[in-house]
């Protein structure tokens, strides 16, 4: 039987375009800016971003919830994915205004990548 995280994994895993395609977001306000309205999605995932600080949507079959802030640059969250603690990651954010690239561990993590839409 296939695990909820072997199915993020592998949601996870699609290609990204070079960084040098994206610029470095570090404010809170130009990220709220981006998000503010829009649905972040890729194959099987579509979230929200909230500028209240909630994050809700789907991925795959599962539901998302959590919350988020911004602290020292960085987008933090504590996310859970169908009754699944994911837990809180501080994470670096590019975006080119069609893409949004969230980086975990500060950017030295996994990559997730998402249209803006």
């Amino acid at each position: 039987m296939v695990t909820r995280y072997a199915i993020l994994l592998g949601l996870l895993a699609a290609p990204v375009t070079a960084m040098a395609d994206m610029q470095r977001i570090d404010d809170k306000s130009v990220f709220t800016s981006l998000v503010q309205g829009k649905t972040l999605s890729r194959p099987l995932v579509s979230l929200r971003v909230s500028p209240d600080g909630r994050i809700a949507g789907r991925g795959a079959v599962w539901d998302v919830s959590g919350s988020w802030s911004w602290k020292n640059g960085y987008f933090c969250r504590d996310l859970n994915w169908g009754g699944d603690n994911l837990g809180y990651n501080c994470q670096e954010v590019r975006s080119d205004g069609a893409r949004i690239r969230f980086t975990a561990d500060r950017g030295a993590g996994d990559t997730a990548e998402f249209r803006l839409r």
